[in-house]
């Protein structure tokens, strides 16, 4: 006991210290379906969780794509902050993402636990080890992402799945996690598909498994998620069907980019897992036959995807632990070149960990510092921020915790299946210039602030010039510009 709590404390150290390394952006939703959603306390009327309501709801929220229950748990924590007078906005960034740290530490020291109960202290020090040192992990599991949320319950749930030789196995726990994470994401059902059928044929009693298990955790949890959102929504809503309805039958993810079925074997994969591959190649060779299902798992959940044109390396996050428990198993069996092998693993994924976490895509939450600082201005009510970039780059309300004014350019999909639809931000690219000269046609019109990504500053020049804007900032955000997204961002101020 002495020894779990030590493992706990290091834990939680390793992770707040990930937290505190990881200044970088990494794909929208981690603050538009998360913080933004938490920060306007949802609802027509925000009656449940009245907090400061500055956040800012997208269309998916307009469309009930979206659930309520990892939202509900940021609008707690902002009305905490609320009550206990210590709503500063660096708070309201930073203590989410630390509970985020401290749940991501429990995660660890339950896998390694798993691991222990069903190996060894040995072989569990070394799948604890991989889990640490994947930039991957590293790069992910402090960010507000119902992703990384669907990941932690997956690695709880699997402390209580009832694989073959394990004495913790409790059908009711594990299920109730899985029901938990399909209720803050429906995707989570994906991985737990071939793990609940292989507990279903396994199972003797497989009646009481669905009667006594399935059955009443299935309603419970289906209950609380159609009240929940009942209430923020203001009506009955069945946000899972409409999430699998938009993603899956109509195949609207789309809209937002698509990639060849191979992507996440040629890319997806190999990239997540880094200097991992040959490890986990060789973990799957090396560990025992009861563990094929965990393999299966992963191979499944690739598959799976790569039947849905949209991909991104974050939906496939999930599989990434059944991925570190074969790894363990390689270091574990390497005898003379462990030491090696660990050193190599250490140093090549801390180099992208950090860089990623402290140098790439860093510009656009740097440049909210700067927003923050008009909500100090004695002239605050006469700001206006106007964000010319690929829209939802950067966070809104949750990172300015201000009625400040503010637009950014708007992307929502087509829904009525027009195929001339073009998006505002679209329209905006094809002629930047023609576009603000059409739309602050007055001066009285025109925003103060004018955020942008350094590739459009030479297109708009004459704007800027003829409408008497001055550059008061530049800020580093990329190594690697590719189309409209720029190395730096600039800062105009009229």
């Amino acid at each position: 006991a002495g020894g779990t709590s030590a493992l706990t404390a290091l834990a939680v150290g390793v992770r707040v210290l990930n937290c505190a390394l990881v200044r970088s952006s990494f794909v929208p939703d981690e603050y538009w379906q998360a913080l933004e959603a938490g920060a306007r306390g949802l609802g027509p009327s925000r009656c449940v969780l009245n907090v400061r309501s500055y956040g800012h709801l997208t269309w998916e929220w307009a469309q009930r794509l979206r659930g309520s229950a990892y939202p509900l748990l940021l609008a707690a924590i902002y009305k905490a902050l609320q009550l206990l007078g210590k709503d500063d906005v660096q708070l309201l960034i930073w203590i989410p993402r630390l509970v985020q740290a401290v749940l991501a530490a429990f995660a660890d020291v339950k896998l390694y636990l798993l691991v222990r109960h069903l190996e060894n202290a040995e072989t569990a020090k070394y799948v604890y080890f991989c889990q640490l040192c994947s930039w991957f992990t590293w790069y992910s599991c402090t960010r507000t992402l119902t992703n990384t949320m669907e990941t932690l319950l997956t690695i709880f749930a699997l402390y209580y799945y009832p694989i073959k030789g394990s004495k913790m196995g409790s059908s009711c726990k594990y299920l109730t996690l899985i029901a938990l994470a399909i209720v803050i994401r429906p995707t989570a059902a994906i991985p737990w598909i071939p793990l609940v059928f292989s507990h279903f044929l396994r199972e003797q009693r497989k009646a009481d498994l669905i009667l006594h298990n399935c059955i009443p955790v299935g309603l419970v949890t289906l209950g609380i998620s159609l009240i929940t959102d009942r209430v923020f929504f203001g009506e009955w809503v069945l946000v899972q069907l409409n999430f699998l309805k938009f993603n899956v039958l109509q195949n609207l993810g789309t809209f937002y980019g698509s990639h060849p079925w191979h992507w996440y074997l040629t890319q997806g994969l190999p990239i997540i897992l880094g200097t991992h591959l040959p490890f986990f190649i060789h973990g799957c060779v090396l560990a025992p036959k009861r563990y094929r299902i965990f393999l299966m798992t992963v191979i499944w959940t690739v598959l799976v995807y790569s039947t849905l044109s949209h991909k991104e390396f974050r939906f496939i996050y999930p599989v990434l632990p059944f991925c570190m428990f074969f790894c363990g198993f390689s270091l574990k069996h390497l005898k003379a070149w462990k030491k090696s092998a660990a050193s190599f693993l250490l140093v090549s994924n801390l180099l992208p960990a950090l860089y990623t976490g402290l140098i790439h895509q860093r510009g656009t939450l740097d440049v909210m510092s700067h927003v923050q600082e008009l909500c100090k201005d004695s002239n605050q009510s006469q700001a206006f921020v106007f964000i010319m970039m690929p829209c939802h780059s950067t966070p809104f309300y949750s990172h300015v915790h201000c009625p400040l004014k503010m637009r950014f350019l708007q992307c929502p999909p087509d829904l009525t299946g027009n195929e001339s639809y073009i998006d505002e931000a679209d329209v905006f690219y094809l002629n930047p210039l023609g576009w603000l000269n059409k739309e602050f046609y007055n001066d009285t019109l025109l925003p103060s602030h004018l955020i942008f990504f350094s590739v459009l500053e030479q297109e708009i020049s004459s704007f800027l010039a003829l409408k008497g804007y001055e550059k008061t900032a530049t800020i580093f955000h990329t190594h690697v510009p590719q189309g409209r997204v720029g190395s730096h961002i600039y800062i105009y101020r009229r």
